[in-house]
């Protein structure tokens, strides 16, 4: 009775604190959807003088029929079955040789992050130096340098292989320094006892890593990587700037496809029903990273 009245007595407060978080998720986020998802079963195009009429399920049967959004789902899940683990382990590893308390490990630390503070603009435009056809570009010229002048120059981003491995390189490369540093603090926040008891009891360093410290990190690699998973469908920046979803739709997104549909060819309806089946599959995909995360917990 006490607990339930303090809660009672806490209510206003709460509700006043968390008040203004609660209306912006309301005008911003969930509105948004709510109208894009009713606009989705409609015709709706702008500039069409055709008259606004309810089409039940006609975009969904169009945009599951299109090429280009079969192609931008498979796309976005190769980018994430490929960039999530890749980066969460480049994290992890940074994370772990800056926790061993070497000199410097505060710049190290700034320079790692660094890439993460950049516009992504600015950092597209580098990578398309660096990526550069002929020779002379830095890619091709590292790549002729290890294959010991073997390696023929490639245009990385006008091959259809090689564009999007290219794009998932420099998003391994600009998100690891944001993954690294909540790792980081994980590291940090695990009793140093459990790690020299471990020692004592005569477990190798590798042994240590895996019955000690990866289970401390649990909810930080947790959250890491559902964090990921989210960012890796949006992709959308890099695409625009380098590819242009290109070449035959090779880089091409969900994400892409409807900024496409809505502002080139004014396709309302049509990118409407995109962002649904696009919020319904990340939360599906989230849904069930939990999920299994949970039953492991279960089994242990």
């Amino acid at each position: 009775m006490r607990f339930a009245s303090r809660l009672n007595d806490q209510t206003p407060a709460a509700l006043l604190l968390i008040g203004p978080a609660l209306f912006g998720l309301l005008l911003f986020v969930l509105l948004p959807f709510l109208f894009a998802l009713l606009t989705a079963f409609t015709n709706l195009r702008l500039g069409s003088p055709l008259p606004l009429e309810f089409v039940e399920l006609k975009q969904f049967t169009r945009i599951f029929n299109d090429p280009a959004f079969l192609q931008a789902l498979a796309n976005n899940l190769l980018f994430a079955l490929v960039v999530v683990p890749l980066q969460t382990a480049l994290a992890l590893g940074l994370a772990l040789l800056l926790n061993q308390g070497l000199r410097g490990t505060t710049i190290y630390r700034t320079l790692f992050f660094m890439p993460v503070v950049f516009p992504m603009s600015l950092v597209a435009v580098v990578w398309i130096l660096i990526f550069a056809p002929g020779p002379s570009g830095m890619m091709n010229s590292l790549l002729d340098f290890l294959s010991f002048g073997q390696w023929q120059p490639r245009d990385f981003l006008r091959d259809p292989l090689l564009a999007l491995p290219a794009i998932m390189l420099l998003s391994i490369w600009q998100g690891a320094g944001f993954q690294m540093v909540i790792l980081l603090a994980g590291l940090q926040a695990i009793p140093q006892e459990l790690d020299e008891a471990a020692a004592l009891d005569g477990a190798g360093r590798w042994q240590r890593f895996l019955h000690v410290t990866l289970p401390q990190l649990r909810n930080p690699l947790i959250f890491v990587m559902l964090i990921t998973t989210i960012l890796a469908f949006r992709l959308f920046d890099q695409v625009q700037i380098m590819t242009r979803g290109g070449p035959d739709n090779a880089t091409t997104t969900v994400m892409y496809e409807m900024v496409e549909s809505v502002f080139t060819r004014q396709q309302v309806a049509r990118a409407s029903a995109m962002t649904a089946v696009f919020f319904l599959l990340v939360l599906g995909l989230t849904w069930l990273q939990r999920r299994l995360v949970r039953q492991t917990r279960e089994v242990e």
